[in-house]
């Protein structure tokens, strides 16, 4: 297969006209206001939009400017943030709106470099917010711009390689359409959103299927080529949540792990998955309750939570304690049930709570 250049592969004004007669009806393209744009630029990265856009109605509500933004604890921010994942965006997400806030004078950049600038945004979001809000002429290239340019250009080069970015972002940009960016990135990233899917894409309707390379020499499934294949670790934890009365204690995770600040359940990991019987006999589970009195009232089912580098294989242990939370041994923090569904906390967590609890608050004693 040979990469081609010719720009007429790819007909811009009829993707733009494809795109005003297809496009999706989104909250975040009635608006020019780049905090609002950005927002939904950085809710939308590994998230899927039906998923994504309660979280940017809840963002632009509780936090309509970046200096509202800027002004919430680190704690709202990741409890609005709760189910979405990748809470390393949430945390750069704060740090850049206090920057804009203290150090631009509540003022958002308004130039691909001074965008380019802010934590946790890259090229991409970088050339999304510069055209959207400000029609500047940067083309975008994501997961759909990736995927349809090497499929009508027939590229085999890897899009995760140094050279693959550089091809791609070269080819972008010279099919960009200097007087019309913002409609052009719109309509080449919605392109790819609905009609040049991952899997089984529309080419029975598609306007550009004559000059597709791929689909001249059936390389749609094949195409795009990644070179590097993540290997996810497997890793078994198991939660105790360790209850007297009315209070419990729940863990806030530091370090630089991805539940950075997040709250969860004192915790044993183990090797491999064990039973009921080996966890309370583990050196760890013993050296957190040595002292203590104790019952395990409920324990659940393995839960299998996958994320992006690794895949978690959780249980749940209800430890009623008959003495004092205070004998634990561990930096926990001890607090009323009822003030747990204010904390944030993991995904796999909340799931826990919600659908084998029913109660996300953990009301009522398990004794």
């Amino acid at each position: 297969m040979t990469y081609l250049t010719d720009k007429s592969i790819l007909n811009t004004a009829q993707l733009i006209d494809w795109y005003h007669l297809n496009k999706r009806d989104l909250p975040w393209r009635l608006t020019k206001d780049p905090y609002k744009i950005w927002l939904s630029e950085i809710i939308l990265q590994q998230t899927r939009v039906a998923q994504g856009t309660s979280y940017y109605l809840k963002f632009t509500t509780n936090y309509p400017t970046v200096n509202d933004l800027a002004e919430a604890s680190e704690e709202e921010v990741l409890k609005d943030w709760q189910g979405l994942g990748y809470y390393s965006r949430a945390r750069n997400l704060h740090t850049a709106a206090k920057f804009v806030a203290n150090e631009m004078g509540g003022i958002f950049p308004n130039s691909y470099a001074s965008i380019r600038e802010l934590k946790g945004v890259g090229d991409y979001t970088s050339a999304a917010i510069a055209s959207f809000a400000f029609d500047l002429p940067h083309a975008v290239v994501d997961g759909n711009v990736y995927r349809l340019l090497s499929r009508l250009f027939g590229i085999e080069t890897p899009i995760d390689s140094t050279q693959g970015k550089k091809q791609f972002a070269s080819l972008a940009q010279t099919l960009l359409p200097i007087d019309q960016a913002a409609n052009y990135n719109q309509a080449i990233m919605e392109f790819g959103a609905i009609q040049c899917t991952p899997k089984t894409p529309k080419c029975h309707t598609c306007p550009f299927s004559i000059s597709c390379i791929a689909l001249k020499s059936d390389q749609i499934e094949r195409l795009p080529i990644k070179e590097k294949k993540l290997k996810q670790k497997k890793r078994y934890l198991n939660y105790l949540i360790l209850e007297s009365d009315d209070e419990l204690l729940v863990n806030k995770r530091d370090g630089k792990g991805i539940w950075q600040n997040l709250y969860d359940f004192p915790m044993v990991e183990s090797a491999t998955s064990i039973s009921e019987r080996n966890l309370s006999l583990s050196k760890d589970f013993q050296t957190l309750l040595s002292g203590s009195e104790f019952k395990i009232v409920v324990s659940s089912k393995e839960r299998k939570h996958i994320l992006s580098h690794q895949i978690l294989f959780a249980k749940f242990y209800h430890i009623y304690i008959t003495d004092k939370l205070e004998v634990i041994k561990g930096n926990f923090e001890q607090i009323k049930k009822t003030e747990l569904a204010n904390k944030p906390i993991p995904k796999l967590i909340e799931n826990y709570l919600r659908e084998e609890t029913n109660l996300l608050s953990l009301l009522g004693s398990l004794n």
